[in-house]
């Protein structure tokens, strides 16, 4: 009974966490946060779209761009701010019925990326917090 007890305890303190992995994701939610400050310079839009699409992408960028560093350097990275990332991913789904775009291709455009950041960033939190609450170790 104490050698299953032992075999346990020691496959929980050898499972490791990938970073590896796991830092591309918040790369790809970052690359999507530039896409989504450089659309409405692609897409015929108003002032309003324009400043909120850069402001708010710029944003994914750096907060995703942030993640990426934590998970590079073998850390875990920060579930609040890839919490953040999610809402800002959620703002831009609802941004264009909010505010007019005068575009429908900004508004499809809006819709996909900001699904994909939040998809992809909600994953992420969700794998971050799990290994840190099951007391994984990072492995880069």
């Amino acid at each position: 009974m104490s050698q299953s007890t032992t075999d346990t305890e020691h496959e929980r303190a050898t499972r490791t966490f990938d970073t590896e992995a796991m830092k591309w994701v918040s790369g790809i939610a970052s690359l999507v946060g530039l896409w989504i400050a450089a659309s409405p310079f692609v897409y015929d839009t108003t002032t309003m779209a324009t400043w909120n699409n850069v402001a708010i992408g710029l944003a994914i960028f750096l907060v995703a761009g942030f993640t990426y560093y934590q998970l590079a350097g073998g850390m875990f990275a920060a579930v609040g701010a890839l919490s953040l990332v999610v809402l800002l991913g959620l703002w831009t789904i609802v941004a264009p019925y909010v505010m007019d775009f005068e575009s429908n291709a900004l508004l499809l455009s809006n819709v996909a990326a900001g699904a994909a950041v939040a998809l992809i960033s909600a994953y992420n939190a969700y794998a971050n917090r799990e290994a840190q609450s099951a007391g994984m170790t990072t492995r880069v």
